[in-house]
């Protein structure tokens, strides 16, 4: 197993891709926290200890910097460790340029850029007392190269770039690894109400012709966290069926 004994904590974990990561580290024997909003997210900590794997669920915001705290000092007092920070909460509040509100623009840079900051920087001292770390964090190919009626979401995720390239620098001499992952077009509840022609419009401008399953996505993950990619830092990796950047 690529990650038995880890300790990985996942953020965002109760659907979709944080969902899909929960699930394959727990079978690749990692014990995983998952933290989410959502109370589905004890349905899958449940799945998880009924297919044999550890797992336990918070309803915790990644905004909230005093219980992350907490919480991370508790996951240390019980684990001994913190190997893995998985940072994929995340949230959408799409409109154009002109008709995005000031609170629209606050809500996904309160979640998506100063969650990940906070929930990185809660971790990063018990990574460091270990001289080991996996920080892997969700960026977005709109991070990349925009997105229409995204400026909000754009912007935070090509923030969460530059975050990761920075905590290689600071974190690297601990052993401690940040990269992010950017994925497309990913078929998850994010996008389950979108009409079923522009959904196959989508998936033809894919080269693959054919959208990510959250699995696609988490096997990123996993290579990231795991020992294969301890000489990977500081990178982007572009899960998105070649879609033009």
């Amino acid at each position: 197993m690529r990650l038995k004994d880890k300790v990985a904590i996942v953020t965002g974990g109760a659907r979709g891709i944080g969902e899909a990561i929960a699930t394959l580290f727990a079978k690749e024997g990692a014990r995983v926290i998952l933290i989410d909003l959502l109370p589905e997210g004890q349905d899958v900590a449940d799945r998880i200890i009924a297919d044999g794997g550890i797992a336990e669920y918070h309803c915790v915001s990644v905004t909230d910097k005093s219980t992350i705290a907490t919480l991370f000092e508790n996951v240390h007092k019980t684990y001994g460790k913190i190997d893995i920070l998985i940072n994929n909460a995340g949230i959408t509040r799409d409109r154009t340029l002109e008709k995005m509100s000031l609170e629209e623009w606050d809500a996904v840079i309160d979640v998506n850029l100063k969650g990940v900051f906070i929930c990185t920087q809660a971790v990063a001292p018990y990574m460091k007392a270990n001289n080991y770390g996996r920080i892997v964090s969700a960026a977005s190919n709109v991070g990349l190269r925009g997105n229409f009626g995204q400026t909000n979401y754009a912007a935070t995720k090509a923030g969460v770039i530059a975050m990761s390239k920075t905590w290689t620098m600071e974190l690297g001499k601990y052993g401690i690894t940040a990269n992010a992952v950017a994925p497309g077009f990913t078929l998850t509840d994010m996008v389950a109400d979108i009409p079923t022609a522009h959904l196959d419009a989508i998936k033809a401008s894919i080269p693959l012709k054919t959208a990510a399953a959250p699995i696609d996505i988490a096997y990123g993950y996993l290579y990231l966290a795991s020992d294969e990619a301890r000489f990977v830092s500081g990178i982007c990796l572009t899960i998105d069926g070649g879609t033009a950047r």
